[in-house]
């Protein structure tokens, strides 16, 4: 008797047991494996993030939502290679909070996994950015995307504290959603579609992703302070641009945003439509 191939996407309840069974391997993988998977997973949204800034430099010319739009679907090779490439990536981890709230992962295990995840996307966002200033790619286009990046990391440190914590939990939202969405998917072709257009808005919309500010905000950094001939001819004011702001003005409040966007707006509300019964009806 021949086999049925099953080539239709996955229906929602279907995606919330495997969202709760992904989460508990998440939490039980040992820990050098994680951090390296992590590393490895702030590189890629670097590169994402490297993308996005050599499409903004010389973009003055097309209007606003344009420029955003072609930044948001470039950036969007940060979560694919993350998604397809097996990476861990703190922002996507969030939705381990759906195997959390059904008792099958420990609070001690989610916020061991956050701890490791989250270290090791700043080593590979930073690492990244520290390669690239030594490449010296921000000297290219006479310099043009040095300014770009400094303007964008100027930027982002001179968000307010709430705005930080509002612009981190929408953008969080839309990433878990974009991560969500992939659980449905039968093929590799079905996963970068189901994260292209999230990952376009959130972008677009000028959300902040805390991964990508350990790039985009230490890139800034290190050409200011080690090349401060460079960063005197953008004419910005950049003296405001420190690590203390980077740290406290953006990465907390940003973070913070993006656990309550991914957990809140996303996974618990999946958790309650399609899991929060599910024993007690076993049960019976």
């Amino acid at each position: 008797m021949a086999m049925e191939m099953n080539i239709d996407a996955l229906l929602p309840a279907d995606m919330a047991r495997k969202a709760e069974s992904i989460g508990v391997k998440k939490a039980e993988m040992p820990a050098l494996k994680l951090l390296a998977l992590a590393i490895l997973a702030g590189a890629f949204i670097a590169i994402g993030s490297i993308f996005a800034t050599t499409i903004a430099t010389g973009s003055s010319e097309l209007p606003y939502g344009v420029t955003r739009l072609l930044m948001g679907l470039v950036f969007s090779l940060g979560l694919i290679l993350v998604i397809v490439g097996g990476a861990e990536l703190f922002t996507g981890n969030i939705l381990i909070v759906i195997a959390w709230a059904n008792k099958k992962v420990s609070t001690r295990a989610l916020l061991r996994n956050w701890g490791i995840v989250y270290l090791g996307n700043f080593i590979g966002a930073v690492l990244t950015a520290l390669i690239m200033f030594l490449g010296k790619q921000y000297t290219f286009a006479s310099g043009a995307v040095g300014t770009t990046a400094v303007s964008i990391a100027i930027s982002k440190t001179h968000l307010g504290f709430i705005q930080a914590i509002a612009l981190g939990t929408l953008c969080n939202g839309l990433v878990c959603l974009a991560v969500w969405l992939t659980y449905s998917a039968r093929s590799t072709t079905d996963k970068i579609m189901a994260i292209l257009f999230p990952i376009a808005a959130f972008v677009a919309a000028g959300f902040e992703h805390s991964v990508a500010n350990m790039y985009f905000i230490p890139l800034g950094l290190f050409i200011k302070q080690f090349d401060p001939a460079f960063t005197a001819s953008t004419n910005l004011a950049a003296a405001d641009l420190t690590w203390g702001t980077f740290l406290l003005k953006n990465l907390l409040p940003v973070t913070i945003g993006n656990i309550l966007g991914g957990a809140v707006l996303v996974a618990l509300v999946y958790w309650f439509i399609f899991l929060r019964g599910e024993k007690k009806q076993s049960a019976a």
